[in-house]
């Protein structure tokens, strides 16, 4: 099992006392220490899940380290490393994956890349574009049927 928990230096940190509901985007790297809930999003970052952490978020980033509790969906562009006494609920997709003995796994794993923000955006509208279409169609139904 790899053991690099070599990072980019610490841009930003959530110390263990402190809790945030909402969405989190940064650049560089962030340790959270504390309690999250919402989403975790970066194009080119790292996130780091401290030991005391207890995050409730989808995550999406370049490269995620494991070692609280995450319950959501985790997205890494490069990497996911997971080390106890680290656990994750949720599916996890990323083209290179470890999880360390004695890491409490619950989800589907993949190891391919997950989709681009630009395709995940994409998805996003046409999905709205296919909702209006299917209300456009219900609206112009006829009524004396």
């Amino acid at each position: 099992m790899l053991k690099t928990k070599k990072t980019d230096s610490i841009t930003t940190f959530l110390g263990e006392d402190a809790s945030i509901e909402g969405t989190i985007e940064f650049e560089g790297a962030i340790r959270l220490d504390g309690k999250v809930k919402g989403n975790i999003l970066s194009e080119n970052g790292t996130v780091i899940v401290g030991e005391k952490a207890v995050i409730e978020a989808d995550i999406n980033v370049d490269t995620a380290i494991i070692m609280g509790r995450v319950i959501g969906v985790v997205e890494a562009k490069n990497r996911i490393e997971v080390y106890p006494p680290g656990s994750v609920q949720g599916d996890i997709r990323a083209p290179v994956i470890a999880i360390d003995a004695g890491v409490k796994f619950n989800g589907v794993c993949a190891m391919k890349s997950p989709p681009s923000f630009s395709e995940k955006k994409s998805e996003l509208e046409s999905a709205k574009k296919t909702k209006k279409t299917e209300q456009s169609k219900i609206k112009n139904f006829p009524k004396n049927l």
